[in-house]
Parts: C-alpha cells; sequence; structure tokens
C-alpha cells in the first residue's frame, strides 16, 4: 500500500495515543561503552508473536507448518536454538521485554486480568524513552497486555512514551477475536471486508515503516495470534486440514493456517525494507512471549507447554537479522532470555538509561557478532500462583546453570533436576542422583530469590 495521509491514518489506524508521557529521568545519547556518538543506530523491528512454540517454524524443524518467510530470515541472520521467554506466560514476559528486569523486580509474575490493579507502571524505566532522545520514532502495533484495569488506563503504552500506538487494545482481550469487528478495540474501522486481524496489522506495520523510512524507527509489531482460542481464513484452514499428518493437538490446521498469516505479514516487511532501500539498515527480530499450548500444539521434543516452566512453556524461537554486521545462517546456542532484549535495543541504538532501576539482561549484540558467551552464569524464573494455572502450571521457580536446569515447586518444596544437552526433553529427574548439584542451584536459586524480591504465593518454596 502506498503511502497515507495523516487524516487517514487518525482515522484508520485506531491509535489509543500519540506522543505519550515521556519520563524526565531517563537519558538517551551514550552508547554502551558510554561514549557520545551523533550518529542513531540501525532501525529495529521486533516481532513478536502469542504462545508460539520453540518447534512450529520450519527452520527449527517444523515439516508441517509453512513459513517461508521467517525461514529466509533465519538463513540471512542469526538462530538461537536455546532462547527462553522471562515467564511461561504472557503479560511477566512482556513486562521483562520493555524493562530489561526479571518479572518478580517489576511486580508482574502472572498474566494480568480484566480490573487487575497491576500494571506496568509509567515510573518504570523502559527502552523507549532513550530511543526516542536518540532520534528514534517509536511505534507499538498490537497487542500490550500490561494492564488488567483498561478504564483508568493507568499502564497504557501511550503513557510509556511510544510515538504511535495503533490498533492496540482499548479493552481486556479475553479469548480475543481475529476478525473485524474486534471487541477489545472498539472504533477501529476495518480496512477491508472480512479483514482478519493478523492481516491487518501487518498492513499497518509496513505503513508505519512507509512512514518513518527516511528516519529511524523502532516498531514493535505484537501479533495477537496465535492465542486461542484460535481462527484463521478458510482457505488456509483447508489446505492445511487435507495436508498429510493433519491432527487436533500435533499439526493442528487452524494453527498452520494462523502461523501462515503471520508469515506471509513478515515477508510483507521485508520486501517492504527491500524495496525502499532499507533493508541492511534494519535490524529485524522475531521471537514469542512464551511456549505452545499444550490443547491446540505439541512441543516435542520438548516436554510441556504454555504455564509450565519445563522446556516446552518457556524456550522459544528466536531470530535476528542484522545485515552486514552478525553473520548469515549462523546458530547461536547460548542461553538467552526475554531480559536481553531491552539491553540489546539500547546497545543496537548507542542509547542509555539512568537506571534507577536495574537492568538484569545483557546485550545480545556480542553474539551476534560472534561471541560465544555472555557475562552471566545462570538464567532464573520465579512463577508463584496462588492455585494451579489452568493449563497445568504449578507455582514453582527455576534456574539454568550451563547445561543444568532445576524446576523447585514452591507448594510442596519438591526440586526436579535435568540435563538439557544430554536429556532435552526433561524426562530423566537427576535429583536423587546429583544431591550436590540440586544444593548447589537451590541455593542459587534462593539467593536470586532474596536479591530480585521474589516470593512463593504460598506453601514451603525453598
Amino acid at each position: 500500500m502506498g503511502d497515507l495521509s495523516r487524516r487517514d491514518i487518525l482515522r484508520n489506524a485506531g491509535r489509543v495515543g500519540l506522543g505519550g508521557l515521556v519520563g524526565s529521568t531517563l537519558t538517551g545519547g551514550a552508547n554502551a561503552r558510554g561514549a557520545t556518538s551523533s550518529r542513531p543506530g540501525p532501525n529495529i523491528i521486533l516481532i513478536f508473536i502469542d504462545d508460539l512454540g520453540w518447534a512450529e517454524l520450519g527452520c527449527y524443524g517444523n515439516r508441517f507448518n509453512e513459513t517461508p518467510n521467517i525461514d529466509q530470515l533465519a538463513a540471512g541472520g542469526t538462530r538461537f536454538t536455546d532462547a527462553y521467554s522471562a515467564a511461561p506466560v504472557c503479560s511477566p514476559t512482556r513486562a521483562s521485554l520493555m524493562t530489561g528486569q526479571y518479572p518478580p523486580r517489576v511486580g508482574i509474575t502472572d498474566y494480568l486480568r480484566a480490573d487487575d490493579e497491576k500494571h506496568l507502571s509509567p515510573e518504570q524505566e523502559t527502552f523507549v524513552s532513550p530511543m526516542k532522545s536518540r532520534g528514534y520514532k517509536t511505534g507499538l502495533i498490537g497487542k500490550w497486555h500490561l494492564m488488567g484495569d483498561y478504564g483508568k488506563k493507568r499502564g497504557a503504552p501511550s503513557r510509556h512514551g511510544f510515538d504511535e500506538v495503533i490498533c492496540s487494545e482499548t479493552g481486556y482481550i479475553a479469548g480475543g477475536k481475529y476478525f473485524h469487528p474486534y471487541f477489545f478495540m472498539k472504533g477501529v474501522e476495518a480496512r477491508e471486508e472480512g479483514e482478519y486481524l493478523t492481516d491487518r496489522l501487518s498492513v499497518e506495520a509496513v505503513d508505519f515503516i512507509s512512514r518513518h523510512k527516511r528516519e529511524p524507527f523502532f516498531l514493535f509489531l505484537s501479533h495477537y495470534a496465535v492465542h486461542t482460542r484460535l481462527a484463521a481464513k478458510r482457505d488456509k484452514i483447508n489446505k492445511y486440514k487435507g495436508k498429510l499428518g493433519a491432527g487436533k493437538r500435533k499439526n493442528h490446521p487452524v494453527l498452520a493456517a494462523m502461523i501462515e498469516s503471520i508469515d506471509e505479514g513478515v515477508g510483507q516487511i521485508l520486501d517492504k525494507l527491500d524495496r525502499l532501500g532499507i533493508a541492511d539498515d534494519t535490524v529485524v527480530i522475531f521471537t514469542s512471549d512464551n511456549g505452545g499450548e499444550h490443547r491446540v500444539t505439541s512441543n516435542a521434543p520438548l516436554r510441556g507447554g504454555k504455564s509450565q516452566l519445563y522446556e516446552g512453556g518457556i524456550r522459544v524461537p528466536l531470530i535476528v537479522r542484522w545485515p552486514g554486521k552478525a553473520g548469515r545462517g549462523r546458530v547461536c546456542k547460548v542461553p538467552v532470555n526475554t531480559v536481553d532484549l531491552c539491553p540489546t535495543f539500547l546497545d543496537l541504538a548507542g542509547a542509555t538509561r539512568e537506571d534507577r532501576h536495574a537492568i538484569d539482561g545483557e546485550s545480545l549484540v556480542p553474539l551476534l557478532k560472534g561471541r560465544q558467551d555472555l557475562k552471566r552464569d545462570a538464567l532464573y524464573w520465579h512463577y508463584p500462583l496462588a492455585k494451579p494455572h489452568f493449563l497445568g502450571g504449578r507455582s514453582s521457580g527455576a534456574i539454568r546453570k550451563g547445561d543444568y536446569k532445576l524446576i523447585a515447586f514452591y507448594e510442596t518444596g519438591q526440586t526436579e533436576l535435568y540435563n538439557l544437552k544430554a536429556d532435552p526433553g526433561e524426562r530423566q529427574d537427576l535429583t536423587p542422583t546429583m544431591p550436590g548439584r540440586v544444593l548447589e542451584l537451590r541455593k542459587l536459586l534462593e539467593k536470586w530469590r532474596d536479591k530480585v524480591g521474589a516470593r512463593s504465593s504460598r506453601g514451603p518454596g525453598l
């Protein structure tokens, strides 16, 4: 589509706020080493998928779903094999994305319900204002879910400094809706009859890129797909129903159709970057907020799914393409986490924060340039629940150090230990045979919980 007039943009985009409140305590203009630079970094596009499991893409070994454009993205960039979400559910992972902090530091450790008083406070430091101070135009298209009480809008994305907020929920999303009209975005007019939400967000992304092609930009394209309730375009569903191996969990036709629509949008974005001649000046990042939901997919060979701290619930795809700076077709096996994205954005932009709030993540830029490790030696999770999640998750915490991962269940004090290199499917619990390793990891997890102010909701914990 061609460039839109400002009038068209305001009428069709469904914005909930332009030029939001900018925190005066955040600063920019310095790179990761503290040296000032007048030149901004590359454009950055983050494509963030909801509930997309680690094993759903062709470049991660899936042979049923069709993802040629995402696979092309991986072939031209770096594919991470051991990338993790900061939590096994949506909201805490999104809080970590915005802040670079583990969820318990932010105070959001579970998904936010309707009328939930918890929200991402505008007082919380994020990457947005520092990037704006470096000259970036910033935009959010799609899902936010960092507030529950949409009536008060205390945690609305416009209050976090985004220049443009487009087609983002203004009411509680619940199970969502993928065809217009969207009950959680009242007032958003369809661009075409029978509009499909995933397609709409991709079109908005292409338009955003076109409008800001002559200036540095950060685009957060946050898809509502593939969150249940599943819904896709009929022709795509029928195509996958006719494929060999189609099933109700593994190779789900509707899920596959939704993923294909996401992939088509990725192709449109990559094509637009090429046509505008800015592909070499743009970093594209593709990832998910947590693992796939086990009612509609299998995360095999990984165990479990969304709401659980087994690998199927927290290991996610992560692909980064940075033309001319990061190698093509590289595979990185270093464990990384959602908390690393915020410092990565700041590093790429040459921006910095005052950091009244600690950053737990590390920039991934060194890994993209070929380094094989980060400074930290462990990753952590804290997922306290008052009662089990309806998808099977239990109140628990976890640590991964090297190849070993310990899960501690708060209500019972039970632990499980796995060697992920030898046993990525977490089938053999090594707790009985490696008590020394269990004790080491339990102590590290307890020390970390004290450091970040994490507390279990009930039970003996650690």
